[in-house]
C-alpha cells in the first residue's frame, strides 16, 4: 500500500529489520534507510553525504533531499520526504533515468575534484556565464506576466 507519510527515528545503527512507514536515520553512519514507500518492501538505503543525499531535522520533522528514485527496484519509485512526509513524484522513462544517472555521475566526479583542487576558476565576466536554470524560469515568468 502506498504511503504518504512517514515516521523519523534516530538511530546509532540500523536495525535488521525494517519496520513498515518508518525512516531510520543514523548519524554515526550518515546513512537513512527505510523500506520503500510504495510498499513493495523493498529496503532503501540512502547514504547522507554530498554530493549525495541531505537530511534535515526542524525538530519536529526530518526531509531527505533530493528524491528518492527507485530505479533498480522493479516498483520503480520516485518520492521525495519532506516533514516526514511522502510527495510522490512521477515516474521517469528509461531515457531521463540515464540522464539522471549522467548527472549523478558528473556530481560526485565534481564534488571530488573540488575537494582535491579547490573551486573551479570563475568565468572571466559575468556576462560571459549561462543563467542559471532557476533565473531563465525567473525571467520567462517576468515576461509572461509583463505581457498580460
Amino acid at each position: 500500500m502506498r504511503r504518504y507519510s512517514l515516521t523519523h527515528e534516530f538511530v546509532e545503527s540500523m536495525p535488521s529489520e525494517l519496520e513498515e512507514g518508518k525512516l531510520y536515520v543514523s548519524i554515526r553512519y550518515r546513512t537513512a534507510s527505510h523500506l520503500c514507500a510504495c510498499g513493495c518492501g523493498n529496503k532503501v538505503v540512502t547514504p547522507i553525504r554530498p554530493p549525495k543525499w541531505h537530511v534535515t531535522f526542524d525538530g519536529d520533522a526530518v526531509s531527505l533531499r533530493p528524491s528518492v528514485g527507485n530505479w533498480q527496484l522493479p516498483c520503480r519509485s520516485h518520492y521525495w520526504i519532506e516533514h516526514d512526509r511522502v510527495r510522490w513524484a512521477t515516474a521517469w522513462t528509461d531515457n531521463q533515468i540515464a540522464v539522471g544517472r549522467e548527472q549523478d555521475a558528473r556530481d560526485i566526479r565534481d564534488y571530488y575534484a573540488e575537494r582535491r583542487d579547490g573551486p573551479a576558476p570563475k568565468p572571466a565576466a559575468a556576462g560571459d556565464r549561462n543563467p542559471s536554470f532557476v533565473s531563465r524560469l525567473w525571467s520567462r515568468w517576468r515576461n509572461k506576466m509583463a505581457s498580460r
